[in-house]
């Protein structure tokens, strides 16, 4: 069974496969504590997981962690899917119409190389402080990326199939959705599925702006106060969001695209 990891492109064993991932992070885990009591680095930098596990605990129980956690998703996933609402039409269009791509692109590669950080004093003169201004940060950290990848797909998409979709008497709307979009959907949702971890990589940027809710906003309060624990109980909340939802986004591609 365990032949097969060794083997280039070798067959799934999904159990095998599980079994290995948590063996390698009990590795991990066990390296971090052993590194932590040992005292070569001062706990106020790493602190071990047991020390991390207690503050999560107490973050949870006293200081209503869910509720940041829930505000911050659903900021992320607001700005996610107002992203891929935009991203994916703008994408299609500018890999179908010459005219379209000739106009956005060199416009869309400029913006996307922008940092973030550096537009953060913008946002806050053209949106404020409130929710708008997070919601913007976290859609201009990832609309930009998507609506190329989108293009890129669109872009591959077998060019004798368009002829063949044509010479059957395919119109230019049944090409886009029979033909396009089907041969472009595997690759689509794993774009879409990578655009929304970096959605969450913003988050810390966006929730600094006057926060008073969310994961950025607790981990930038423990910041301050220097407590490594909790800062670090934070990235690991998000850690673990973002490896659930990547998990059920590969599993809502493989049964969507069962034939791959």
């Amino acid at each position: 069974m365990f032949s097969n990891l060794f083997v280039f492109r070798g067959r799934a064993a999904p159990m095998v496969e599980l079994f290995v991932g948590i063996g390698a992070a009990v590795l991990v885990i066990a390296a971090w504590e052993a590194t932590a009591r040992s005292g070569i680095i001062a706990p106020q930098f790493l602190p071990s997981p047991t020390k991390v596990v207690a503050a999560l605990w107490t973050m949870l129980t006293g200081q209503n962690l869910v509720w940041h956690v829930a505000v911050s998703t659903a900021r992320v996933w607001l700005a996610f899917l107002l992203a891929a609402a935009m991203a994916i039409p703008i994408g299609i269009l500018m890999s179908s119409y010459r005219i379209i791509g000739a106009a956005l692109e060199p416009m869309i590669d400029f913006i996307r190389y922008l940092p973030v950080p550096a537009l953060v004093p913008l946002s806050i003169i053209w949106f404020g402080v409130g929710e708008e201004t997070k919601v913007f940060l976290l859609w201009l950290g990832t609309f930009f990326q998507l609506v190329l990848l989108v293009a890129d797909d669109m872009r591959r998409v077998p060019q004798e199939f368009v002829e063949v979709a044509r010479t059957v008497g395919a119109n230019s709307r049944q090409v886009m959705t029979d033909v396009a979009l089907r041969w472009m959907g595997p690759t689509l949702i794993d774009n879409l599925r990578i655009t929304l971890g970096w959605c969450w990589t913003y988050l810390i940027i966006a929730e600094i702006v006057a926060a008073d809710s969310g994961i950025g906003y607790v981990i930038w309060t423990a910041r301050r106060f220097v407590k490594t624990p909790e800062v670090m109980a934070g990235v690991v909340v998000i850690g673990l969001i973002g490896l659930v939802t990547d998990q059920l986004l590969r599993l809502l591609h493989r049964r969507l695209f069962r034939y791959l």
